[in-house]
């Protein structure tokens, strides 16, 4: 077992594909202790299994019936939900032609038949842990080094990938914009190492109001953030919003130089649309931002909505 794999619930998936069962019973027989094997005997199969579970490794065989391996992987590279699953071809011995085309798809590695266990399980493994690795590499890149929340980066990847699933199914998308009210002020009474601490509880506070693991809160610089809310429409929006600023009132930290109640406060904007092919997804922003503007010239530490 990988050093890496500390319990069955951190077991990766495994999605083996080949139109002869002998060969999927025989790796499914070793490796079905380390990881969540899945299946797949052609390469229609294979191509919504990797949608339907995103494994972390695919074993996948050259010459099959119908789409054959090299097909799968062309599929697989173009799509950027797949693309980065690596993929090890199986091949007969001694095809070097298979290799080569495999290489030039992006294949990290080749398996020979008949299979030699030894080798399978020393191979599989090294690509598991190197893909663990990246997986991990990448989850940092993606947070911001302050708050610990979704960076930038990571909001902005997110938000293309959501607007395509409510431009797709046509369903309703709703973004806050959130603002830390007097926050500058904040910085120049406290300083800027408790001004750190303060987005920090406040970033903790905002993330702990959202509730579904595919919602997204992120900071979005300074002292605002942003949320996003996939499926959801502009009245369960608001909910989450008023949780938000129930949650940060809770911390009850002291800002003496606020205008409201000496304590830190949020301002929040709300919208709420469905994706259409002529706009962006920056409309669904600057319309939230709109609200944030009208919630500040409200008075701030409250909450405007809109469509």
């Amino acid at each position: 077992m990988p050093h890496w794999m500390k319990g069955p619930q951190e077991k990766p998936k495994l999605l083996l594909v080949d139109d002869q069962r002998i060969n999927i019973l025989t790796l499914h027989e070793l490796f079905r202790e380390e990881c969540d094997i899945f299946m797949a005997m052609s390469g229609e199969q294979a191509l919504e299994a990797c949608q339907k579970v995103l494994p972390d490794l695919i074993l996948l065989d050259v010459h099959m019936e119908g789409m054959d391996g090299h097909e799968v992987c062309r599929r697989l590279k173009k799509d950027p939900k797949t693309r980065d699953i690596p993929i090890i071809f199986v091949t007969a011995q001694g095809a070097e032609e298979d290799e080569v085309l495999g290489l030039e798809l992006g294949a990290v590695d080749f398996i020979a038949k008949p299979i030699n266990p030894v080798i399978v399980k020393a191979r599989v493994n090294t690509h598991l842990t190197l893909k663990y690795q990246s997986d991990m590499l990448r989850s940092i890149a993606l947070l911001d080094g302050l708050t610990g929340v979704a960076n930038r980066r990571r909001f902005d990847e997110e938000l293309a990938r959501i607007w395509r699933q409510s431009l797709r199914e046509k369903t309703e998308l709703s973004a806050f914009m959130i603002d830390i009210d007097y926050f500058k002020r904040y910085n120049d009474h406290y300083g800027h190492m408790r001004g750190d601490t303060c987005l920090r509880s406040v970033a903790g506070a905002l993330e702990a109001a959202v509730n579904r693991p595919y919602d997204l809160l992120a900071r979005y610089g300074g002292e605002e953030f942003v949320c996003l809310l996939p499926n959801t429409h502009l009245r369960g929006a608001v909910v989450v919003a008023e949780r938000m600023q129930a949650c940060v009132q809770a911390l009850q930290l002291e800002h003496s130089a606020s205008e409201i109640g000496q304590r830190v406060t949020v301002s929040i904007g709300v919208s709420t649309m469905i994706a259409n092919a002529i706009d962006g997804p920056q409309v669904l922003l600057e319309a939230a931002d709109r609200q944030l503007y009208q919630a500040k010239q409200a008075g701030r530490a409250c909450i405007r909505s809109g469509s």
